[in-house]
């Protein structure tokens, strides 16, 4: 999770559940049922598939990442199978971490009435609302309009949170990381600068313009600089310039319905 820069309610929220998922028999005791998972809707880049990735690291758990495009197959009823011998594996491991990656490519309602994403989503649904075992799920999205509404209901997710593009102190904290993981001490860039610079980007997006300016001053037998990190940015068109209007509709969706993940 030290790696995860910012979205503080969210680790919140997953601290406060951890000791109930590792030690379901005394939360049952307590009254309490082991918690099933979570959604994260956000946009891309800003973090979601780490934290999937944290949790599991956090929680000291496998962690089985079902990719939604092997799911389908062209004979009839072999998409469900498939789908249910994926969660038969993750039972047999449990406690694991389900990681769902971009959920909506599986559940799109864009499928003809009764075709296998229906199938697949009905019985998705079911064991996620009736299941004992220890498997944490967590879903990621994209795309919100894609997802069918039976999705969002509460009950299905313990909770659905929305992770927006990075503010500030997230920013500076993802620099250092990626300055760090190259050996580069972050005191030595002007990282104030560079946050200002990178208003508006993914995470993803601010370790690129790193990796760009890496490759630019090795290519120019040069030490890596904030000028060289600068260059990048300034040549970068952020997500948030260029689908402005997708971004602006999903924080608009999440407003009323979702847990801002800080």
């Amino acid at each position: 999770m030290g790696d995860v820069a910012g979205l503080d309610e969210l680790k919140g929220w997953l601290r406060k559940r951890q000791a109930a998922f590792e030690d379901p028999k005394k939360a049952k005791e307590y009254g309490l049922s082991p918690p099933k998972g979570l959604l994260l809707i956000g946009v891309q880049g800003c973090g979601k598939s780490l934290c999937a990735r944290a949790v599991a690291a956090e929680w000291k758990l496998p962690l089985i990442r079902l990719d939604p495009s092997n799911l389908y197959n062209r004979y009839v009823g072999e998409s469900e199978k498939n789908l249910k011998r994926a969660i038969k594996l993750a039972e047999a491991m449990a406690p694991v971490v389900l990681w769902m990656d971009e959920i909506e490519k599986a559940l799109s309602q864009e499928d003809a009435e009764g075709g296998p994403a229906q199938r697949i989503f009905g019985t998705f649904l079911a064991w996620l609302q009736d299941k004992k075992e220890s498997v944490f799920v967590i879903a990621t999205a994209n795309d919100i309009s894609k997802l069918p509404p039976e999705l969002m209901r509460k009950g299905r997710f313990d909770e659905i949170f929305f992770v927006d593009l990075p503010r500030e102190e997230a920013r500076k904290r993802i620099l250092e990381i990626h300055l760090e993981r190259r050996n580069r001490d972050p005191v030595d860039f002007d990282l104030l600068r560079l946050v200002d610079l990178t208003d508006g980007f993914s995470g993803a997006e601010i370790e690129q313009a790193v990796v760009s300016a890496l490759y630019t001053a090795f290519s120019r037998r040069e030490d890596l600089t904030t000028e060289a990190i600068a260059d990048e940015v300034e040549l970068t068109k952020p997500l948030s310039v260029t689908m402005a209007e997708r971004i602006d509709a999903l924080r608009d969706w999440a407003r009323d319905r979702a847990v801002f993940a800080g």
